[in-house]
């Protein structure tokens, strides 16, 4: 999967090359799906969602360009993986999910596997988790039509938002914290789920 999937197609962290390789990405995924833990495709999870392709979550970590002990904020828990994945890099990680049985689900399955830099918690992914802010990454892995401004706000000084946006197209964006305001960086057309709102 890390050969032929990722590296082939110019993700060239070494660390990120290494936790791709480390975390089970069979354990993240439904017990009818495992035979297709590692292709290079997205899988349901249940409730509408899915596990993001190897490929996507790699590159999305590699522009997060995070390292031991960066405060990192995921929203959209999903199945934990993309947690996972952060938290091998050494990066202490914030996760939320606002599907609870996602949740439950992903704080089980991390816990089960030991990643105890995981913390995670069922809410609305468009207020992110202001009393942990400021993150000096933060990865979304659900699509809003915009950039939802609580996020980034929690963004540390020189921090990095990555983020889907849009609805019938949509484009990986990266949003970094500089001196002058925040920087804009578009990488690549994708297609992720939508990014749900919480009940007002």
């Amino acid at each position: 999967m890390v050969a032929e999937q990722i590296a082939a197609r110019g993700v060239r962290s070494a660390a990120v090359l290494a936790a791709m390789s480390k975390v089970p990405r069979h354990e993240f995924v439904p017990v009818r799906w495992r035979d297709e833990a590692y292709a290079d495709h997205p899988l349901p999870i249940g409730e509408g969602q899915t596990i993001s392709q190897p490929y996507i979550v790699a590159l999305m970590t590699e522009l997060a360009a995070v390292g031991p002990g960066a405060r990192v904020l995921e929203v959209g828990t999903g199945s934990g993986y993309q947690a996972a994945v952060l938290a091998t890099l050494g990066a202490e990680v914030w996760s939320i999910e606002i599907v609870e049985s996602l949740a439950r689900s992903a704080q089980s399955t991390l816990a089960r596997l030991g990643y105890d830099r995981v913390r995670t918690r069922t809410g609305d992914g468009y207020q992110g988790w202001p009393e942990a802010a400021p993150f000096e990454a933060i990865v979304v892995t659900a699509a809003p039509p915009e950039v939802p401004a609580a996020l980034l706000a929690q963004l540390a000084p020189g921090g990095r938002l990555v983020i889907p946006v849009g609805s019938a197209e949509q484009e990986l964006q990266v949003h970094e914290r500089t001196a002058d305001g925040v920087r804009v960086r578009r990488v690549t057309p994708v297609r992720f789920v939508p990014m749900v709102r919480g009940r007002p």
